[in-house]
């Protein structure tokens, strides 16, 4: 079960993967959700936490799935029915939540990809929060909503699978590979330059000392500690088993620990460096309409698609280049995001039906993009706010407790310690089974718990429904992919 895959199925150079990696986890969120949860968090004194939580959640978790997706070269489904047969449902569990936050996700970056249009001409117009609510989205959280579709938001939507599907569907290195090394360069490039002009305008430094002014009594509040952990549990794209799928295209003999550093680094560099763009923006803005910065910040969609439009209105000339060029940017992140997403689900597939990787890509892009379109609907901007929550903060965590207990207790992570160590010069050693098996768990059992109060205290009617309905869809897929026949015979294999 630990032999090399195919040539067409593994990576062409180090490089390619650890940019794949690296472009799965610098995606859309780390624009638009890190610099709100900076700031919010204490500041400067966010750091603390954050730095905490890298070192107790995000470099011991993408060891576990480096090394889980290394050593069985396989997807995570037949990873866990390898691990244990009865699991298998487990093992479709986490791809069908990842897929569900793909569909989601498309829509968002659709998204942007309008904007990048709007951006040429400020077609968003005087007001960019009007037109974004009421003239774009046409916003409604009745149900009436979905009886009618914005158009433009449907063509974003069918535009955005289709670069998935084309990229998708290919090898790895020609698709997959190849797209990454591409647009993750281009991504980095264009934030330098967004950020470093940034930087220049006036009132850059209100920006800057509102966002890195500590706040240190707030490290005594533990929604600060879960805010850390949560924000390095999204930008990392943990549980996701995106890492997993991506190392088991790794030949054999790589360095393995190494790869997570220069991952994790990349990643959280990124999004801080983002950040003094965003609140160097911010203070400008500040400084020329009269209104704090603590009005103008907003969470979530609301910082790109208003906050950063209402900037470009008063940039003069400067926008109709600095606006595209942050769009296009935010685009290419979350294509990024979008390949490695849909990855789990696709080489699951692959290895239970024994079907092509080019069938698999397109029977998950059609499903896929037909449901997206429900995002593209008056309603759609309240569902999703309801499913990217429900998904992230319930769903998703509790497939990563999962993950700790099959990988940690039932199969054994101290088997992957001597993988680790063989090529890498950062050395693994017993800590990281502790972490894994008993550190880990608890902690996110103990934000897990913070979600679903969350989830059990918010909503109307309309949402509980929501929110039965991808519950429903979260219990019964896995059911029926688990019970339907297996086609490779190779997928029955177990490890010796």
């Amino acid at each position: 079960m630990n032999k090399t895959k195919n040539k067409e199925n593994q990576w062409g150079s180090k490089l390619s993967f650890l940019l794949a990696m690296i472009g799965s986890a610098v995606g859309l969120g780390n624009i638009w959700r890190y610099p709100y949860v900076l700031y919010s968090s204490g500041g400067g004194a966010f750091y603390i936490p954050y730095l905490i939580a890298i070192l107790v959640m995000g470099i011991p978790f993408l060891l576990l799935e480096y090394g889980v997706g290394y050593k069985f070269k396989s997807s995570i489904t037949k990873t866990i029915y390898n691990i244990k047969p009865k699991l298998e449902y487990i093992g479709w569990l986490i791809p069908v939540i990842v897929f569900l936050i793909l569909i989601y996700y498309s829509s968002i970056v659709g998204l942007n990809g309008i904007y990048f249009v709007l951006s040429l001409f400020k077609g968003w117009g005087a007001n960019p929060n009007n037109f974004y609510s009421s003239t774009l989205l046409q916003s409604t959280s009745s149900l009436s909503g979905l009886t009618y579709i914005v158009p433009v938001l449907a063509i974003s939507i069918l535009i955005v699978w289709g670069l998935m599907w084309f990229i998708a569907h290919r090898d790895v290195e020609k698709g997959l590979g190849k797209a990454s090394s591409i647009l993750v360069p281009l991504l980095f490039i264009m934030m330098v330059i967004v950020v470093i002009f940034s930087l220049t305008l006036p009132g850059a430094v209100i920006g800057l000392k509102t966002l890195f002014n500590p706040n240190w009594s707030l490290l005594l509040n533990i929604n600060i500690w879960l805010a850390a952990f949560g924000q390095v549990l999204f930008s990392l794209s943990l549980g996701m088993s995106i890492a997993l799928t991506f190392a088991s295209y790794l030949p054999d003999n790589s360095g393995l620990s190494d790869n997570v550093l220069w991952v994790v680094l990349a990643n959280c560099g990124f999004e801080n460096f983002a950040a003094l763009g965003v609140f160097s923006i911010l203070g400008y803005m500040s400084l020329n309409s009269g209104t704090p910065i603590n009005q103008l910040i907003t969470q979530g969609t609301g910082l790109i698609f208003i906050a950063y439009p209402t900037v470009f209105n008063i940039l003069g000339n400067w926008a109709y280049i600095l606006g595209p060029l942050f769009f296009l940017c935010t685009f290419f992140a979350g294509i990024t995001s979008t390949l490695a997403l849909i990855e789990p689900a696709s080489l699951s597939i692959q290895n239970k039906f024994k079907i092509s990787r080019e069938k698999a890509a397109s029977i998950l892009c059609i499903i896929g993009c037909i449901c997206a379109l429900i995002f593209s609907t008056g309603m759609g901007s309240y569902i999703l706010d309801i499913t990217d929550s429900f998904l992230n903060n319930f769903a998703l965590l509790f497939g990563i407790l999962l993950e700790c207990l099959i990988f940690g207790w039932i199969y054994g992570v101290d088997k992957l310690i001597p993988i680790f160590n063989e090529k890498s010069k950062f050395q693994i050693g017993n800590w990281w089974e502790k972490i894994i098996k008993y550190v880990l768990p608890f902690v996110i059992i103990f934000i897990w718990i913070g979600g679903i109060g969350e989830i059990l205290t918010y909503g109307n009617f309309i949402s509980i429904g929501i929110k039965l309905i991808l519950s429903g869809i979260i219990i019964i897929l896995p059911m029926i992919l688990t019970v339907m026949p297996i086609k490779n015979k190779n997928f029955k294999i177990s490890e010796k």
